[in-house]
C-alpha cells in the first residue's frame, strides 16, 4: 500500500510509523487511519516491535475536524466501528509489542492512539489532553476503556469532563505512561528501548501480552489457569532454552525471535 499520511521504516527488526501530517499537528483523516491500520497489521507480520510517533511538534491532534464533512452532522458512530476500531484493535492486539514514542502534544483521539500502545514514551514537554467534551462528545477510540484502566475511575472521570492538559510527567505519575524523558534525550531514548525489545524473546512478549490483557476480564482462577497454559508454552520454546543457557554460561542471551 502506496502510504501519503504517515511514513513507514523498518530495520533491525524495528518498524517504526510515523504520522505525517506535520501541518496540521498530525490530526488524523480517514487515510490516516487507514494507513495506521494497514502500517500496523503489516509490521505484525514480520518486525519484533513496532514504534508510533509524530513528525513534527506534536504527536498527534486528534479527528481532523474539516475531513470529509465530520463537522455537519457527522455519522460518527460509523467512522468510530469502521475507521477507529480497525486501527486501535492492529495496536492492541498486535503479537509483538507495541511503543507510542509521543514526541509532543497528544489531543483527543491522538491521546488515545498513544494510550492503545503497550507502552508510552513521551516527552518532558508534550501533554495528553482528552479534548472531547470541549465539542460536545464523549472520549473515544478506545479512551474509556484504557484510561480508567491506567489511572482509576475518579481521574479518568476528570480528565474526561474538565478536558484539562495532563503532563507527560503528571501523566507518569499517574501510571497514564510508562516514561515520561528530557526532550533532548527523547529519540536515542525510544529508540534504545524498541532496540532493546526487537533482541528480546517475542514469544514471551506475544504471551505476556495475551496475558496481561486477560487478566482485566478474568477472575483469579482463570487466570492462574491462563498463566500456566502459557507458560507451558514458552517452555518449549529456543527462547526459553537459550535464555537459561545464556544465564548459566553468564552471557547475554541471543535470542532468535521470529
Amino acid at each position: 500500500m502506496q502510504y501519503d499520511t504517515i511514513s513507514f521504516e523498518t530495520g533491525e527488526g524495528i518498524a517504526t510509523i510515523t504520522l505525517d501530517r506535520p501541518d496540521v499537528m498530525n490530526a488524523m483523516n480517514q487515510q490516516m487511519r487507514a494507513e495506521i491500520t494497514d502500517a500496523v497489521r503489516s509490521a505484525a507480520e514480520s518486525a519484533r516491535v513496532i514504534v508510533l510517533t509524530g513528525n513534527g511538534k506534536a504527536f498527534c491532534s486528534g479527528q481532523d475536524l474539516g475531513d470529509g464533512g465530520s463537522i455537519d452532522a457527522p455519522d460518527l458512530e460509523r467512522i468510530l466501528r469502521d475507521e477507529y476500531e480497525p486501527m486501535v484493535r492492529a495496536i492492541v492486539n498486535s503479537p509483538v509489542p507495541v511503543i507510542a514514542a509521543v514526541n509532543g502534544p497528544a489531543a483527543g483521539a491522538g491521546a488515545n492512539l498513544a494510550l492503545a500502545a503497550d507502552v508510552v514514551i513521551a516527552t518532558e514537554s508534550s501533554y495528553f489532553l482528552q479534548a472531547f467534551s470541549r465539542i460536545g462528545l464523549i472520549p473515544d477510540a478506545g479512551g474509556t476503556y484504557a484510561l480508567p484502566r491506567a489511572i482509576g475511575l475518579p481521574k479518568a472521570l476528570g480528565a474526561a469532563l474538565f478536558a484539562e492538559k495532563i503532563s507527560a510527567r503528571d501523566a507518569e505519575r499517574l501510571g497514564m505512561i510508562w516514561e515520561a524523558v528530557p526532550d533532548a534525550e527523547f529519540e536515542a531514548h525510544w529508540k534504545a528501548r524498541a532496540a532493546h525489545l526487537a533482541k528480546g524473546p517475542t514469544e514471551a512478549y506475544r504471551a505476556t501480552k495475551e496475558a496481561m490483557m486477560a487478566s482485566l476480564g478474568n477472575d483469579f482462577e482463570t487466570q492462574l489457569g491462563l498463566e500456566a497454559k502459557l507458560q507451558g508454552r514458552c517452555g518449549q520454546t529456543r527462547d526459553f532454552k537459550e535464555g537459561v543457557v545464556a544465564f548459566l554460561e553468564k552471557r547475554p542471551a541471543v535470542y532468535e525471535g521470529r
